[in-house]
């Protein structure tokens, strides 16, 4: 088997890298412009990709997260895509080129698959994430490292407070009817997990006031609805840096929270920010260290389960997640993670397990032995294989 790497700065590079060659499959990476270009319709770089590919015989092209210029030029060789989606939102995946015969377009997503699925898109199938357990079975895990990264209760992510994610402010200058009614449809959408309320929530009334102030436009290529745009990109983005910053906040009041992310924090005052944590190196041993492993998910998420929350159970931590439905097909709530359903659970639940040790760590031991068994990235490069060929 030959591939042909699309690669980039992403998660899981290594790891699907790594299970590639470990089969005896020959590797070839390309690196992939995606910060640098276009890549949707770029005619220049489709003709560099088609050139590689005719240059060779590839079984099929991977890349993580889908990109049309790639399909373009899968298409016209006549090989094989295979891509696996873990952004969210990701635009891209409502490109026409979606459509395309040869696409394999892996998504971690069900909500989004459901969403692409409604619109009779056969080239779009659901794989969750994983985890490499092996590799982090294999790190030095040292009472140095345990002593340095320990803490009761640590997050690792964007708190969206950063200025390019800041795309709700950008709604600033819409009436103050609209600007009233899009605050209260996020208040509502952050006491209510499990559902997504924000596209349908832009009636007609709200969406022209919207657009008149700030108006985007579908991509050429695209399908995507402008609701779906301003939903997922404007205002689920306030949920979530709204969300993220008072949890932290409402937990710091009376434990020790630990925050790695990019940017400071001084509104968050008694959270210890401990600057940015390294994926490969640094995170398995802040997941294997804090007592509590939070995850708050991206509402753009619409029922997948996080990267983040594989890697922790993978790393033997112990998990308190928002609800997600996608839990529910391959975990068991109370027995290998734990979920919450408003703040105030959280905060009960979150007092409770940093006092009942032995139950604690049974629960993280539970969450890894069902990771290292069916989530790793072995056992998801098989599922493709399967569907691929």
């Amino acid at each position: 088997m030959k591939i042909l790497f699309m690669e980039w700065r992403s998660l899981g590079q290594k790891d699907m890298n790594d299970e590639f060659k470990r089969r005896g499959w020959e590797v070839i990476s390309y690196p992939f412009p995606r910060e640098e270009e276009n890549t949707r319709l770029n005619p220049g770089l489709c003709e560099k990709l088609v050139r590689v590919m005719a240059s060779d015989r590839y079984d099929f092209v991977f890349s993580f997260n889908y990109y049309p210029v790639v399909s373009i030029a899968c298409n016209a060789c006549r090989v094989k895509y295979v891509s696996w989606t873990f952004d969210s939102p990701f635009i891209q995946l409502y490109s026409n080129t979606i459509r395309f015969p040869y696409n394999y377009a892996f998504v971690f997503d069900r909500g989004t698959c459901e969403d692409l699925w409604k619109l009779g898109i056969d080239t779009v199938y659901y794989l969750p994430m994983a985890a490499p357990v092996g590799r982090y079975d294999a790190l030095n895990f040292s009472d140095a490292a345990r002593n340095f990264y320990q803490t009761e209760i640590s997050f690792i992510g964007s708190t969206y407070l950063e200025k390019k994610h800041r795309l709700y402010e950008r709604l600033g200058k819409a009436r103050e009817h609209t600007k009233g009614y899009l605050d209260g449809c996020i208040q509502v959408q952050k006491r209510v997990y499990g559902e997504f309320l924000l596209e349908e929530a832009l009636i007609p009334e709200i969406m022209e006031d919207i657009m008149r102030h700030y108006p985007i436009e579908r991509n050429p290529d695209g399908f995507e609805r402008l609701e779906w745009v301003y939903a997922h990109y404007f205002l689920a983005r306030q949920v979530t840096a709204l969300e993220r910053t008072e949890i932290l906040g409402f937990l710091s009041q009376a434990h020790q929270v630990d925050l790695y992310t990019y940017n400071k924090t001084p509104e968050l005052v008694r959270v210890r920010n401990r600057g940015t944590a390294e994926v490969m190196t640094e995170a398995p041993f802040i997941f294997r260290s804090s007592k509590i492993n939070l995850n708050i998910s991206l509402r753009s998420i619409l029922s997948g389960i996080p990267l983040r929350a594989f890697d922790i159970m993978g790393n033997k931590g112990f998990l308190i997640s928002n609800y997600q439905e996608d839990y529910e097909e391959y975990f068991k709530a109370g027995e290998d993670y734990i979920y919450y359903t408003d703040y105030e659970d959280l905060g009960r639940k979150a007092e409770y397990f940093l006092g009942h040790e032995k139950e604690r760590e049974e629960i993280a031991l539970n969450g890894y032995r069902k990771v290292k068994e069916y989530h790793t990235y072995e056992k998801r490069v098989e599922t493709m294989m399967e569907i691929v060929f």
